[in-house]
């Protein structure tokens, strides 16, 4: 079996190996590749593994030998599904690897927002310490979060992690969801219609996939409903919001901070409304990334190889 990868570099840039994929098959790995150069280097392999290379139907067109499309990641709308689904190419995705790590980062984000503490470390270094002339200082308004509310948009595993983290901190967390799970709430766990969540939380944050139903689910009609002084997360995609809107609300003070991993279009575009807003804090796209999150995600990207090639695919999302 011929195996390529179109784009490793994020999921291991050397710090993991290849080398368990590498015994399923002969084994190409490229670091980055242009879309315009996947079908050559695909060329008679018989799978491919892709993390945000586009695959499209024209792409798979030309590459009439290839069976299996591991993605490296979770989200699969880099592909023709359609197109796959009539070739007979099964398409497997890595679903649930970055759990723990993103639901973390998401409360690295909201204490940054609650305190800035990078911000003030840099202040420090600076000499603004040294040249003061009290024992303390701060640049920002400090916020406490026992008893403040997060609502939670999409209440996935990772939305329920994150609400158990900030049950940790003294937070009641309301939760939606499109698809409510009975036997979830618990004391300080609920969940609410949108637009109570949107009414009642101090902190909102999005665990939610991105279809069309939810992209733009963050507009100013939405922030109109919420609370001023209200902070924005958003871990999970960035076109769950229109980014004018948000920055229009943060630099009205509507909404006091946001913090994001994602935006609309990654690498971020210099002209991003974002990038000029007040009190935002924009990361690039790493809550994914711990090295134990990678491995978790190389182990089952393999073992979905491993299966389809057993006759019996795993993690199907174009059955």
């Amino acid at each position: 079996m011929k195996i390529v990868i179109l784009d490793g570099y994020t999921e291991n840039p050397g710090d993991l190996s290849w080398d368990e994929l590498g015994k399923l098959g002969q084994l190409t790995v490229y670091d980055r590749t242009d879309p315009s150069q996947s079908a050559e280097r695909i060329g008679d392999a018989d799978a491919v593994y892709v993390n945000k290379v586009p695959l499209s139907r024209e792409t798979l067109d030309k590459c009439p030998l290839l069976r299996f499309i591991g993605v490296l990641a979770t989200g699969y709308n880099i592909i023709d599904i359609e197109a796959a689904r009539e070739k007979n190419i099964i398409v497997s995705n890595v679903p649930t690897y970055g759990t723990q790590s993103v639901a973390q980062y998401t409360m690295a984000l909201l204490l940054e927002l609650c305190h800035h503490a990078g911000e003030h470390s840099e202040c420090v270094k600076a000499g603004e310490w040294t040249d003061g002339e009290d024992w303390c200082f701060w640049k920002y308004p400090l916020i406490e979060l026992s008893g403040k509310t997060m609502g939670i948009i999409g209440f996935g595993k990772i939305g329920q992690a994150a609400a158990k983290l900030a049950r940790a901190f003294g937070m009641d967390v309301l939760a939606y969801d499109s698809r409510p799970v009975q036997g979830l709430e618990r004391e300080g766990i609920r969940y609410a219609g949108l637009d109570e969540v949107l009414q009642s939380s101090d902190v909102i944050s999005l665990h939610c996939p991105l279809f069309p139903s939810t992209a733009g689910i963050i507009n100013k009609d939405t922030i109109s409903k919420m609370k001023t002084g209200v902070m924005i997360i958003n871990t999970s995609r960035g076109p769950l919001m229109k980014e004018q809107d948000l920055a229009d609300a943060l630099n009205s003070g509507k909404v006091a901070g946001a913090a994001v991993d994602v935006v609309s279009e990654e690498p971020i575009r210099a002209d991003n409304p974002l990038l000029r807003a007040k009190n935002m804090i924009i990361t690039p796209h790493i809550a994914w990334a711990p090295k134990e999150s990678r491995q978790r995600l190389m182990d089952v990207a393999v073992e979905n190889l491993r299966a389809f090639m057993e006759g019996h695919p795993q993690n199907v999302v174009n059955s």
